[in-house]
């Protein structure tokens, strides 16, 4: 379990706060969860399936960065203003969630310092993650062309 799963990330008591205003959702195979550049204003808990981050790549399909499963967050763009999703996200499989009304929960961060912190190193944590993965999918995807050129 990695650091950035909602089990290891959250203390008891405050994974028991957030799952509370959670709504059970699902998701068939190949449904879009969001789009790079749309309003991020939910995110979601893996807790079956799998969910596909991808990237937008002009003159070319969606760049897959990573690929998310079982209590993982899906979604970090809804705790950063402007809240606008960074990157694209589409079910690999039919995915089970928790989903999470990002208004809702900001308030809660407010509201509780020590809550608000949780969450906050929390998303932090999988921002870092998820800016390595990109990074390390880009240089699969680029490095070797960007070498070749420069021959």
């Amino acid at each position: 379990m990695t650091a950035t799963t909602l089990a290891a990330a959250l203390q008891a008591e405050h994974r028991a706060r957030l799952t509370e205003t959670a709504r059970e959702v699902s998701f068939e195979s190949g449904a879009r969860l969001f789009e790079e550049g749309q309003r991020a204003d939910r995110f979601w808990i893996v807790r079956t399936g799998t969910v596909d981050l991808d990237l937008s790549v002009p003159g070319r399909r969606p760049v897959v960065i990573e690929s998310l499963g079982h209590g993982e967050l899906v979604g970090w763009s809804w705790h950063f203003p402007p809240y606008w999703w960074q990157l694209g996200a589409e079910a690999q499989s039919p995915v089970r969630a928790w989903e999470f009304d990002a208004e809702t929960v900001r308030g809660m961060c407010a509201r509780d310092a020590e809550f608000g912190r949780a969450v906050a190193t929390w998303v932090g944590r999988v921002v870092t993650d998820r800016l390595h993965a990109s990074r390390l999918r880009l240089l699969d995807l680029y490095a070797p062309h960007a070498s070749r050129s420069r021959s």
